[in-house]
């Protein structure tokens, strides 16, 4: 399987990453400092056999993804982990630029190649649970307070999923409200490029509950040989409170494997 990671230097992409070469897959990185593997022997291992390519550019360029999609070949599933660096201010916490995730999809879908004799690429993209004023309102008691301060990267993600839904062809919840144009741009679906409603086919989005780091349960327990999952998921809102990103990276990686059980759904996950 050839992979195109977008944001995926650390975190969930970089951990889903390790988990599809350890399969046999190809992963091509578009990275903004490829350096930042320098000293990463996992990587490292892989980059010497050449099943990991390490591309320098940044997703925020449309020009530099599109070399991304060059570099690949012809790709089976991307991996859209792109997240900012998150700063704790009085307004809640932030990332800059405010609206990063949704201008690299942008940037992603704009630039999707046309394969002549292979599949339109499987696009995996990485948003969250609480966006919604209904998806809040089921997050656990405890939670609340916790997303209320994530209100600035959610109108972001809400962003990634509009644009997704729009050129999918999905249905778009109105009581979700539209993505500020500040997160779009005014008249985004003219955007140059954008594929049309309808026209952009296997897609999975992803919503985690709160990230932790840590083990993965479902790698434990497949270790013991018990026939559980370790995390639970569905379209439906789960009410859950947390998921390791390691646990996360599981859900992605096997999610390849169910493609068609799966397959352009809103996934929430959690434990």
């Amino acid at each position: 399987m050839n992979i195109l990671a977008i944001g995926a230097s650390r975190n969930i992409g970089y951990l889903s990453a390790i988990r599809l070469l350890n399969e046999g897959a190809t992963v091509t990185f578009l990275l903004r400092s490829p350096s930042t593997f320098d000293d990463d022997s996992v990587i490292q291992q892989f980059v010497a056999t050449e099943k990991a390519r390490l591309i320098k550019g940044d997703a925020t360029s449309e020009e530099d993804t599109r070399r991304a999609w060059e570099a690949a070949g012809t790709v089976d599933a991307v991996i859209f982990s792109v997240g900012g660096t998150p700063s704790l201010g009085i307004k809640g916490i932030t990332i800059n630029p405010h609206n990063l995730v949704t201008q690299c999809m942008f940037n992603l879908l704009c630039t999707i190649p046309t394969y002549q004799n292979a599949p339109q690429p499987k696009i995996i993209a990485i948003s969250s649970i609480g966006l919604t004023p209904s998806a809040h309102k089921s997050l656990p008691l405890l939670m609340k307070p916790l997303y209320s301060m994530l209100d600035a990267p959610h109108k972001d993600k809400l962003g990634l999923e509009r644009v997704l839904a729009h050129c999918a062809g999905w249905t778009w919840d109105a009581a979700a409200g539209e993505p500020d144009s500040d997160i779009t741009g005014e008249n985004w679906q003219q955007r140059p490029g954008l594929p049309a409603p309808g026209s952009l086919k296997h897609i999975l989005v992803v919503r985690p509950a709160w990230l932790t780091d840590g083990k993965s349960k479902a790698d434990e327990i497949e270790l013991k040989g018990k026939n559980k999952q370790g995390y639970r998921f569905g379209q439906e809102e789960l009410g859950c409170y947390t998921i390791s990103r390691a646990d996360v990276s599981h859900f992605i990686a096997t999610s390849l494997d169910r493609w068609n059980e799966l397959e352009d759904k809103r996934i929430n996950v959690g434990y």
